[in-house]
């Protein structure tokens, strides 16, 4: 059992482990409630609290197989790509409206791939988008506008 063989599924362990830990204490803010009657923090508890154990396995694996591999160069326009595209979501999807924000936030996630073309991306984004409208908009009746206020003149 070699610590620096196991380093990968380690760091990927403890941020697993890192991100559930805060849904699951961020949860705590909101009322839980119970399975059959979800609050707001149901959700978060429950994603966090698998992220945990998640993360768990993966550190386990990693001690146990000991794969060699390097880790690697760091993806940085994926990674920028990815921030970016969650964060522009995040801030504009009140003002622009879920259909707009979504297909930006979808477009640029698509394009954080190494291999990602435009075509294809827009295919996706369009896609989802169509999806999330119909899931979200039509099926579960939620009160998201297609447009918001910025695009209403």
């Amino acid at each position: 059992m070699n610590l620096h063989d196991a380093r990968k599924d380690l760091l990927a362990g403890a941020t697993f482990v890192g991100f559930g830990l805060a849904f699951a204490i961020t949860s705590s803010t909101y009322e839980v409630g119970t399975p059959l009657r979800m609050g707001p923090g149901f959700f978060p508890l429950v994603l966090g609290s698998l992220l945990v154990v998640l993360g768990i396995l993966i550190a386990v694996k990693g001690f146990v197989a000991a794969d060699s591999d390097e880790i690697g160069p760091v993806p940085w326009k994926a990674l920028a790509l990815l921030v970016v595209a969650f964060l522009f979501f995040g801030f504009t999807v009140r003002g622009l409206g879920l259909v707009p924000a979504l297909l930006v936030t979808v477009f640029l996630s698509a394009m954080a791939g190494t291999r990602a073309r435009v075509i294809p991306a827009v295919v996706i984004a369009a896609s989802l988008t169509a999806l999330c409208a119909l899931i979200f908009v039509v099926a579960l009746q939620l009160r998201l506008p297609y447009f918001g206020p910025w695009l209403q003149g």
